[in-house]
């Protein structure tokens, strides 16, 4: 295990945006694939049946399913992301909307639960609370800016996360996607002392997504190396969050290696921004990229504000919560 974890990582995960091209994971819906879209909505409006009910077994859409196949194996042996542009949205209200993109991921693997309450479909929309450690307010549900992160990195990353963007914010709201694979590596050469306590364990506020009486923090490593690149498990804030609810804080030596990835993936050219545009569909291999968005403002009219639908898809386990 020595010899393989002193490896640098190689593959198309290995990417930074300075060699990257605007068509580096953009999927296109073809005519044929709209025309699907637009008849399974059309059966689904005179059809109604709740969206988690909803089977992609039950709708054939071959040419879908094609395109949703492509986008598997680009996240799981290309880039790692893909961005599908895009749902006719001026043509299907909100909730068909969904339930096509519901169907669309499907294909993907199961949809699973993404809070402990069974929560399936997630409305990513900013509430006005405020995201402090302890409270359970995720990022999430503000209008603060992200670090690059992984899903759930404190209870069990699902495999994919997904995003369809129905409403953007007028101002700010960048998306950013970024290889921790080429992150790993540069630290590898640059600070392998960080890559040791990063492979060691982290304290995570678990943001009350779990039973009452449950411990209120997890922990887990940063970094899994694995015989194909590393399996990451990450968010700045809520090791931050970890360490300010446990005994003794946070050592040098921790605040050292969290600071260093995140210096690496703040450098320039190295992450892929681009605006999320209504329609569009984003979705990252949440063990091996990571994801945020910047700090952005909203429209004053609560029809026109920022809205994002999340789905997380895990391959394998129940689709609970954990598994």
């Amino acid at each position: 295990m020595a010899a393989i974890a002193e490896t640098p990582i190689e593959g198309p995960a290995v990417w930074t945006a300075e060699k990257a091209t605007p068509e580096d994971g953009l999927v296109r819906l073809d005519a044929t694939a709209l025309a699907e879209i637009e008849a399974v909505a059309t059966d689904l409006e005179h059809n109604p049946l709740p969206t988690e009910a909803l089977r992609p077994s039950d709708y054939p859409m071959a040419q879908c399913e094609a395109v949703m196949d492509r986008v598997r194996v680009q996240l799981d042996d290309g880039v790692g992301f893909a961005i599908i542009d895009r749902l006719p949205l001026d043509r299907l209200s909100t909730e068909t909307a969904k339930q096509i993109y519901w169907l669309l991921i499907s294909h993907l693997g199961q949809t699973v639960a993404q809070k402990w309450n069974g929560l399936m479909v997630y409305d990513v929309t900013d509430t006005g609370q405020e995201d402090i450690a302890g409270s359970g307010v995720r990022s999430s549900k503000t209008s603060d800016g992200q670090y690059f992160h992984t899903d759930n990195s404190f209870n069990l990353p699902p495999e994919f996360v997904a995003l369809l963007c129905l409403q953007k914010s007028r101002t700010g709201g960048e998306s950013g996607v970024v290889s921790f694979q080429t992150a790993y590596n540069i630290l590898l050469k640059e600070n392998p002392d960080a890559v040791a306590r990063l492979s060691q364990p982290f304290h995570f506020d678990r943001q009350h997504e779990h039973a009452p009486g449950d411990e209120a923090l997890s922990s887990s490593p940063v970094f899994k190396r694995t015989d194909n690149g590393v399996q990451v498990q990450f968010s700045r804030r809520l090791i931050q969050h970890g360490y300010k609810l446990a005994e003794g804080g946070m050592d040098a030596h921790t605040q050292a290696a969290v600071r260093a990835l995140c210096d690496i993936m703040e450098r320039p050219n190295m992450a892929r921004s681009f605006m999320f545009e209504p329609g569009q569909i984003q979705i990252v291999n949440n063990r091996t990229m990571g994801h945020r968005r910047t700090a952005f403002e909203d429209w004053p009219e609560a029809e026109r504000k920022r809205h994002l639908v999340r789905l997380w898809v895990r391959r394998q386990g129940r689709p609970t919560y954990f598994g």
